[in-house]
């Protein structure tokens, strides 16, 4: 009888301290300003675990407790992880890739979304996203200079210590390489089927895309 009672109050205390755990995490939710989609909704639409989205939301909620990312604050957590470069640029980018409604501001399910893709996306799916991130003003198309400003912020961000020999135009010359390759019909811009088909039959291309994965 002893037994079965310490075992049931243990359970109970488990059963307890769970339903704490759960009604924290609801109070959590409802107090940000912006309260995110269910979790089994987004562990759909993601491949992470609910688990995984818990730790995850957790993280995203002591850096935003707001609920919403803004392009200064997204900037700001960007830096502290090229503190040797100037990532402004690139974050900037990046941010807008992120920010799929264009609305100025990234949720966690923005978050969540992009980060699902980058991490445990197919090649196909990193590539779209990839292409996204390239063709900054979202004509569909990527020019030479959009390729250019891409490229620039990441040298940027990488700093000098990175690349202490690079001399000015290697950026330049990195998307004139590139470009010729993407380039199929040589129309002056890159469609996705064109990025896409050149990023998987180019071996250097694909490298420098896992590369650029890293950065990310």
């Amino acid at each position: 009888w002893h037994l079965r009672r310490k075992k049931s109050i243990g359970g109970a205390a488990q059963t307890a301290a769970q339903y704490e755990d759960s009604v924290e995490d609801e109070l959590e939710m409802a107090t940000v300003r912006h309260r995110p989609e269910a979790l089994e909704l987004l562990e759909a639409q993601s491949k992470f675990t609910k688990k995984e989205l818990q730790i995850l939301y957790r993280g995203f909620k002591n850096e935003c407790p707001s609920g919403v990312v803004n392009e200064e604050t997204f900037k700001e957590i960007y830096s502290q992880f090229f503190p040797q470069g100037d990532s402004t640029t690139y974050a900037h980018f990046l941010f807008n890739a992120f920010d799929t409604d264009h609305n100025g501001a990234v949720s966690f399910e923005d978050f969540i979304k992009g980060l699902s893709i980058l991490l445990r996306g197919t090649v196909q799916e990193k590539l779209n996203w990839a292409f996204n991130l390239y063709d900054i003003n979202k004509d569909g198309y990527i020019t030479k200079e959009e390729m250019l400003d891409i490229m620039k912020a990441i040298y940027d961000m990488m700093g000098k210590c990175t690349y202490p020999v690079l001399k000015e135009d290697a950026p330049r010359q990195h998307v004139e390489t590139f470009f010729q390759k993407m380039d199929k019909n040589k129309d002056g811009v890159v469609t996705i089927d064109e990025f896409i088909e050149s990023c998987q039959k180019d071996e250097n291309i694909m490298r420098s895309m896992q590369l650029f994965e890293n950065v990310i």
